[in-house]
């Protein structure tokens, strides 16, 4: 067996699949049990796993909202903005925890679930119509600086629930965002970065609560397969970024709010069938 390939293959998967409404940690799970025969178990913790790469790619992406992330913490920073996205990132963070983790923990051995992602393209739908219909009156203009403690936590929530199988972490709270009435792009923005503390956090569980499993899936892959999966899963998640926020800018916001509806209930169909 290729192993190289398999890196490779994986690699793509993961670095696509973070950043669109389709659950990175199902499609890897998908493919992992295709190529290498895993159970459901062990490939939804290896999917998890994988996101070493998109977070290295998203702190790269961001490294200058990183480095202010990191003076305001040391109270360093003169800016305003670096000290509300420490606020936004530490109570998303802490409520990403308190659902996600009890969430992972029951869903481990059960099969996917793809009913959130199909009822949230729904709403997408719904929302991409009533913007079209009163763009006057409702359209998204928020930014960070405009966002309540109760909107934080709606996020945080959100992003929670993607601890369930054939749920899109970046999906969920790109579209949390933007029905908050957030701009695309700040929302976008938001979400890959809140990436960072959240895989983090997924990974640790992972690798507290699911040893066998990962090590199980790291032996199948082999050391090599799974190291060339991470640089290929950066390298393709930064030009992803990238494309999404450069797309974002556009203001086309009812094409982007549409397609991402249209994205999301096409995952859910195929997780629920897969």
């Amino acid at each position: 067996m290729d192993y190289i390939l398999i890196g490779v293959i994986l690699g793509i998967v993961q670095g696509i699949s973070e950043w669109i409404p389709i659950s990175s940690k199902t499609q890897v799970l998908i493919v992992s049990s295709t190529l290498l025969g895993l159970s459901f178990s062990v490939a939804y913790s290896f999917g998890l796993f994988m996101e070493i790469g998109t977070i290295a790619a998203a702190i790269i992406y961001f490294r200058r909202e990183i480095s202010g992330l990191l003076k305001a913490l040391v109270r360093m920073s003169s800016r305003r903005e670096d000290y509300l996205l420490l606020k936004f990132l530490v109570i998303v963070t802490i409520i990403t925890g308190l659902v996600g983790v009890p969430l992972y923990l029951f869903v481990i051995s059960l099969p996917i679930l793809g009913l959130p992602m199909t009822v949230l393209g729904v709403v997408l739908l719904i929302d991409g119509i009533v913007i079209y219909l009163s763009r006057n009156n409702y359209f998204p203009r928020k930014g960070l600086h405009d966002l309540k403690l109760r909107d934080i936590i709606i996020v945080g929530i959100a992003q929670g629930l993607a601890a369930l199988p054939g749920v899109s972490r970046s999906g969920m709270t790109t579209s949390a965002l933007i029905l908050l009435g957030v701009k695309p792009e700040e929302a976008f923005k938001l979400s890959f970065i809140s990436l960072i503390p959240a895989a983090l956090g997924a990974i640790g569980v992972t690798v507290l609560f699911s040893k066998h499993e990962v090590s199980q899936a790291v032996h199948s892959v082999s050391l090599s397969g799974l190291l060339i999966s991470i640089v290929v899963a950066t390298f393709v998640s930064i030009f992803f970024i990238n494309a999404l926020l450069r797309f974002a800018r556009t203001n086309k916001v009812v094409v982007l709010v549409i397609i991402l509806g249209i994205i999301a209930i096409i995952s859910g169909i195929l997780s629920s069938i897969a």
